[in-house]
């Protein structure tokens, strides 16, 4: 037990629940300070897009009013994370720095960095897991490698000994004599400089309430059906769990702990289901921390040589939802509007981009980068290379999602793109995904003109899919 204080650094765990870093502090003795330093030069090139500038600036608000709570407070600075921790080490005379680990590639080696630093200056310094159930160097191959299979890999976790339980949050947070300044979360500079956040704000509850209530909200509405209605996006069948996630304002062993204690009767399969989703968060992690390499290349090295297109006009129709077909900008829109997409169709929009279009799947994941409240550089990199066909355990190349089939299929009466392409919203559910195959004079009773009220495709699928199988098969002999 110690008397001096110690700093708690937050950054993607803005909770008070199992929250390792916060529960060592407290454990340690003394007055506990919280800090959030925003430094996004540090992340270069992946610093946070708008979308999740938003997103952090309400979590941190709702972080700051718990703390208060608890009678303590969040202290918020800007720049250097080592100067920084330095100069409230001195401003307060702590003598421990805790903080729960991160691991995009930029942010191991700076934090790895000030690790060395501050416990070269005498510091007591320690780092958690709070993000994930299982560290990336913990589940390897009998021959000590990193998996780069989902199935695999996923055995290999569930086999592993259990996850502890969730920490509880501390009773009460020890406040030190005086407060270290601190700038207000305003002054960061996370709000959009003009209104286009208004989808989202109605959207999303950003903090550990929110996160609190969604997943209570999932286990009671959704996760009976989890398992026929994750892939329908006109309905709530999916946890829209991800940027709390992200966010840390929950935490996957929070998760597993609900899950486990609050199911309802006949809801194991749906259960078991998304557990797998959430393995598949945790094998995104384990390939980004093993080959860090793929947030800009491909993990397929023939993809390297891959024969991509450069068409910004069709890029920008794809990005503004126009490229007319409507599942794929129903999507997009969606996207726009609210900063989240529904799974199923990010699998589709990111086939039509890489695949339709043959524009570069780095394309994608930087316009998910800055319009996903949920982005992640883990999920993002690696849902983005699956599609693409270039990275670990990807789907085949030859698999090309036809947004018509797709749509009638996932979509059936339309309403999802109702929802978001209302210029077709008089259109019957028949000709809703392919309104160019409409009669005529169900065209003039929906007032939709092609060309005009709502675009004509951009391209054929059917030629556009001819082409795509011509160029992977130029790689295909050197995967």
């Amino acid at each position: 037990m110690s008397n001096a204080p110690s700093l708690v650094w937050f950054r993607q765990d803005l909770r008070l629940e199992d929250n390792p870093a916060l529960t060592a502090a407290v454990k340690r003795g003394g007055p506990v300070i919280p800090v959030h330093i925003h430094a996004p030069q540090e992340y270069d090139p992946w610093a946070p897009g708008a979308a999740s500038d938003f997103w952090l600036h309400q979590s941190l608000n709702a972080l700051s009013a718990s703390l208060e709570r608890k009678r303590s407070r969040l202290i918020v600075r800007q720049g250097s994370s080592l100067e920084t921790l330095r100069a409230l080490l001195l401003e307060t005379g702590a003598e421990a720095v805790y903080w729960n680990r991160r691991y995009e590639p930029a942010v191991r080696i700076r934090d790895e960095a000030i690790k060395s630093a501050l416990r070269a200056d005498g510091l007591f310094v320690e780092s958690f897991n709070g993000a994930l159930l299982f560290e990336p160097w913990d589940v390897l191959t009998k021959q000590g490698c990193p998996y780069q299979v989902f199935t695999p890999f996923w055995r290999a976790c569930l086999a592993a000994t259990e996850p502890p339980d969730p920490l509880p949050a501390p009773a009460k947070l020890a406040a030190p004599d005086s407060w270290p300044a601190s700038e207000s979360i305003d002054a960061l500079g996370l709000e959009p400089a003009f209104n286009w956040a208004g989808g989202i704000r109605t959207a999303w509850t950003p903090g550990e309430a929110g996160a609190a209530k969604r997943l209570e909200v999932f286990l009671e509405n959704a996760i009976a059906g989890y398992t026929g209605d994750r892939d329908r996006p006109a309905i709530q069948g999916t946890s829209r769990l991800s940027p709390h996630l992200h966010f840390g304002e929950l935490s996957p062993r929070q998760i597993r702990h609900a899950m486990k204690h609050a199911l309802a009767p006949g809801a194991t399969n749906g259960a078991e289901k998304f557990l797998a989703e959430l393995g598949w968060r945790e094998f995104s992690h384990h390939l980004l921390y093993h080959f860090p390499q793929v947030i800009d290349e491909p993990l397929r090295a023939a993809f390297s040589s891959f024969p991509w297109a450069k068409d910004l006009h069709a890029l920008k129709a794809w990005q503004r939802g126009q490229t007319g077909y409507p599942i794929v900008d129903a999507g997009m829109r969606e996207l726009w509007t609210t900063g989240w997409m529904h799974n199923r169709v990010r699998m589709v929009v990111a086939s039509f981009l890489t695949k339709d279009l043959l524009i570069p799947w780095q394309e994608g994941a930087r316009w998910f980068w800055d319009t996903l409240v949920d982005a992640d550089l883990a999920n993002n990199t690696q849902g983005w290379q699956w599609t693409a066909g270039c990275g670990a355990d990807a789907a085949p190349y030859f698999r090309i999602f036809n947004p018509v089939s797709q749509g009638e299929k996932f979509d059936p009466d339309g309403a999802y793109v109702r929802q978001w392409v209302p210029e077709l919203g008089q259109l019957p559910a028949k000709w809703i995904h392919k309104p160019w195959e409409a009669p005529s004079a169900v065209m003039k009773d929906a007032e939709i003109t092609l060309g005009k009220t709502y675009p004509r495709p951009i391209v054929d699928h059917a030629d556009a899919r001819a082409r795509a199988l011509e160029a992977y098969e130029t790689i295909k002999n050197s995967r």
